[in-house]
């Protein structure tokens, strides 16, 4: 059967890169614009011409280098602030002495405050702390001594980086925790799936030659006993502890990823149901069908027939070899609705949820769990005496179904 790879991402630090990348670019025009409006105030107007060209040319350059963490590297987030820090210290150099201590801006502008933000969203608040730290000092010694601006600025810039940074390092926690939970719920569906196949025929198998080895006797009781092990110890693996999950992890800048393989519904049209359900019918199964065809995907047909198998396998096994059974098969308009009853004594009262705790998950997991995967229901009805019925409900759009179940 086709199958398909499906990734699902989640990251929160992608969207804050391509944030950072557009106001990189936002903040070096608006710092060149402020010195083209006040060219003719600077006393070394070339000096301030000549690192515009390096910020801007740096800026355009490395763009690519901030669009994700992984090439954003400690070397260069470390010449980045350093070109931040530089314009601000020639500050002084290229402007007129009584615009800086005016409180002017100084050649970067707010350009600085994206090196200190790349510290952030790339390593944390505590990144952010020393990279606003060292723009913090950098300003005091720009102007000499602080001024009120300067410091509240300094305090701004400081208190948004580490804000930003703690909110990016709780929402990477909470992305690995996510990650891992979608791990666990998918390895515990494919447990059930095995589980299910494997009740369906291993197990089944072991109990047949357990009870036959015991009714023939001499070799074959030996041999039906250890087949009772065996089946024993099966049915122990398969409701035990989870399937492993991989640990391996990726790059950070993708986010959390978790990889599923799903049968891929697309390859091949609905199936009539009443085609998979015909073969159960027999001398002592009746089967009751809509005169037409009720199709449903093939997944889904196909989950549904092995539950209603598991459902018939129960009456052989608890009701005997000669008890009576009957299927009924109805279409409804949003749903498909299959009935499987039997004449036989019954389930005594807490009986099913004994079985559960020992580890036999006929009805669990091969109907149970069908029908729950699939987004439907399956009831079971028995009074002592009078027999027992399974209604299998299975909704006709049964990838809608899947696709508002993943949503939640």
């Amino acid at each position: 059967m086709a199958k398909r790879e499906r990734i699902m991402r989640m990251s929160v630090e992608q969207p804050l890169w391509r944030a950072l990348t557009a106001y990189r670019v936002l903040t070096m025009l608006y710092a060149v614009g402020l010195f083209a409006t006040a060219y003719d105030e600077f006393t070394r107007p070339w000096v301030a011409v000549a690192y515009y060209a390096v910020l801007g040319g740096w800026t355009l350059a490395t763009l690519p280098r901030v669009a994700g963490a992984a090439r954003c590297t400690k070397r260069f987030l470390t010449a980045d602030l350093t070109i931040a820090i530089t314009g601000i210290l020639l500050t002084p150099v290229a402007d007129a002495h009584e615009r800086v201590q005016a409180g002017g801006p100084t050649l970067p502008s707010i350009w600085t405050a994206g090196s200190v933000l790349a510290f952030a969203v790339k390593g944390g608040w505590r990144w952010a702390a020393l990279a606003s730290s060292l723009v913090a000092a950098a300003n005091l010694v720009e102007r000499g001594t602080p001024a009120r601006d300067t410091v509240h600025n300094v305090i701004l810039v400081c208190i948004a980086s580490i804000a930003i940074g703690y909110v990016v390092e709780v929402a990477r926690a909470s992305e690995r925790t996510l990650a891992r939970a979608l791990e666990i719920e998918a390895a515990t569906r494919e447990r059930e799936r095995l589980a299910r196949d494997i009740h369906d025929s291993v197990l089944q198998v072991l109990a047949m030659v357990q009870r036959r080895g015991a009714v023939i006797g001499g070799e074959a009781a030996e041999l039906g006993r250890m087949a009772g092990e065996q089946e024993v110890a099966l049915r122990t693996l398969v409701s035990g502890g989870l399937v492993p999950v991989s640990r391996v992890s990726e790059d950070a800048a993708e986010g959390a990823v978790v990889r599923a393989v799903d049968e891929d519904p697309e390859r091949s049209g609905p199936v009539d149901l009443r085609a998979l359900l015909a073969p159960y019918a027999g001398a002592e199964v009746s089967f009751a069908e809509p005169g037409a065809p009720v199709p449903l995907p093939p997944v889904a047909a196909r989950e549904v027939a092995a539950a209603v198998g598991a459902a018939l396998d129960n009456v052989r096994r608890h009701a005997g070899e000669r008890a009576r059974a009957w299927i009924l098969l109805e279409d409804e308009p949003d749903e498909v609705i299959v009935t499987v009853r039997d004449d036989g004594p019954g389930i005594p009262e807490g009986r099913l949820a004994q079985a559960e705790g020992e580890g036999r998950l006929g009805v669990a997991l091969s109907i149970r769990g069908r029908l729950r995967d699939l987004g439907g229901s399956a009831e079971l009805i028995s009074v002592p005496g009078q027999g027992t019925e399974v209604e299998l409900k299975v909704p006709k759009d049964v990838t809608h179904t899947r696709g508002k179940a993943e949503q939640r």
